[in-house]
């Protein structure tokens, strides 16, 4: 069984760091391309970030670039979220995804479509 396990979030102050980490197990073999989707209260979930298998590749959402960084470490099947300056904005439930890395993937990682599966989230709260 599949699962995805996203580390504890937790309440910062506007302009401090936070590193999310998700954590998978139990998939069939293969490359898999990571993203990281949030959700605000009374919001629709979005894309924050995604990267490739062999971590070459990174995708951010124009909200985060320049202020997240997304990577991986495959011998420990983690991978990580390190957020900074964080803003009010950025308060939401943070949730990994992941999905086979097909052609598909280059085209619409921005969407839920190509992740099958999903951690249950960790709720990021900052402060101004």
């Amino acid at each position: 069984q599949v699962k995805l396990v996203e580390s504890e979030g937790g309440l910062v102050q506007a302009g401090m760091s936070l590193r999310l980490s998700c954590s998978a197990s139990g998939r069939p073999y293969g490359r898999y391309a990571t993203a990281w989707f949030r959700q605000a209260p009374g919001k629709e979930r979005e894309f924050v970030s995604a990267v490739t298998w062999s971590g070459r590749r990174e995708f951010y959402a124009d909200s985060v670039k320049g202020r997240f960084a997304i990577s991986r470490d495959n011998d420990k099947n983690a991978v990580h979220l390190q957020m900074n300056g964080l803003r009010s904005e950025d308060t939401a439930v943070y949730y990994c995804a992941e999905g086979l890395e097909t052609p598909d993937f280059f085209v619409y990682y921005r969407r839920e479509d190509p992740y099958d599966y999903w951690g249950q989230g960790t709720q990021v709260t900052v402060s101004s």
